[in-house]
């Protein structure tokens, strides 16, 4: 996949698109490992 093929503005909005979806992704992912942990250790 070229990069050069999409114009700065639409990398602009895919980056944004990572980071909206990215950012509770990891905060779901974090918050589920806490979960866990407390789960197993008691």
């Amino acid at each position: 996949m070229s990069s050069d093929s999409s114009p700065p503005s639409r990398r602009g909005l895919i980056a944004f698109a990572w980071v909206w979806v990215g950012v509770p992704l990891a905060y779901g992912l974090y918050e589920l490992v806490q979960k866990a942990t407390q789960l197993f250790t008691g």
